[in-house]
């Protein structure tokens, strides 16, 4: 009774914990305020597709924005309101003291304060950008997952804010994934903030509606021209599961095989089989992966 009264205050102190920490993001702007990062990196790629659009013909406005941009609110603000901060909380403290059963009071197994904050910052975000691009292709690969990812899929028209466009059980299956082997090497540090937001900037370029492909950095960066092939409607017959899974890197997909820009994707058909009959409000996106789905 002790241990669940110790998980309900868990999750209350995290609830008005969230609520409050939001509360000040948005009264209190920083230069490491969340918040208005995002507002900020938004709009200034926004306008980057107003001033030099790849396709010419897609409106700046385009089909599904207003959808998108509720997508980032909730996906980041709202779901972790709601309940998600409480719920990966109680999850630590859950798998911390499953740990302590056996004596074990941290899982750390590579201690990396005492590098450069640098070299600690290249080093969480490799391994999270890999550990993305794993998951990223189980959600291809794997029947049930890709019942969720469909909702990212089902974007017509390609602009920034397409990147958020995704259901709440993708963040829960990437960052429990991603929990244990970021914890054994014992992250810790407050500047964590620089790599998330650099990956949510790069996100933001992959997905805009700009003709960019970096050169010869575009065989380490995803981007643009590389990653509208990723949601190509039409997939080849040597990658019927998808290809660009790279989120950040597409050095991955060039390592590992599953790169695949075979021309200018600027006109190519984006989506996936069936999408036509795909529902189209957020509501009915949300319960779309947990309906019985009649067999066709």
């Amino acid at each position: 009774m002790e241990r669940l009264q110790k998980y309900v205050t868990i999750a209350e102190e995290s609830f008005s914990g969230y609520f409050y920490y939001l509360l000040n993001e948005i009264t209190h702007p920083s230069w490491t305020n969340y918040f208005y990062w995002l507002l900020g990196l938004s709009l200034f790629v926004l306008l980057l597709e107003i001033l030099i659009p790849w396709r010419t013909n897609q409106p700046i406005i385009r089909k599904g924005f207003y959808l998108d941009i509720f997508y980032i609110f909730f996906n980041f603000f709202l779901f972790s309101l709601i309940g998600y901060n409480a719920l990966s909380n109680i999850g630590v403290a859950l798998f911390n003291d499953f740990l302590n059963l056996f004596g074990i009071e941290n899982i750390i197994a590579i201690e990396v304060q005492s590098l450069p904050v640098w070299a600690q910052l290249l080093i969480m975000f490799l391994i999270a950008d890999f550990i993305q691009w794993n998951v990223h292709r189980m959600l291809h690969r794997v029947p049930w997952l890709w019942q969720f990812h469909k909702i990212h899929h089902s974007v017509k028209e390609m602009g920034f804010a397409a990147q958020f466009r995704f259901h709440f059980m993708e963040t829960i299956v990437y960052k429990s994934i991603q929990y244990i082997p970021l914890a054994m090497i014992g992250f810790g540090i407050e500047q964590f903030f620089v790599v998330h937001m650099f990956a949510v900037f790069v996100g933001h370029l992959n997905h805009a509606n700009l003709n960019w492909s970096y050169g010869a950095l575009g065989y380490v960066f995803n981007n643009p021209k590389m990653h509208i092939w990723h949601h190509s409607k039409e997939l080849p017959k040597q990658h019927p599961y998808g290809m660009n899974f790279g989120l950040s890197l597409s050095v991955w997909d060039y390592l590992f095989r599953t790169a695949y820009v075979p021309k200018s994707g600027k006109d190519i058909e984006i989506g996936f089989d069936g999408d036509h009959e795909f529902p189209h409000t957020f509501f009915k996106q949300m319960v779309y992966p947990f309906q019985k789905k009649e067999n066709k």
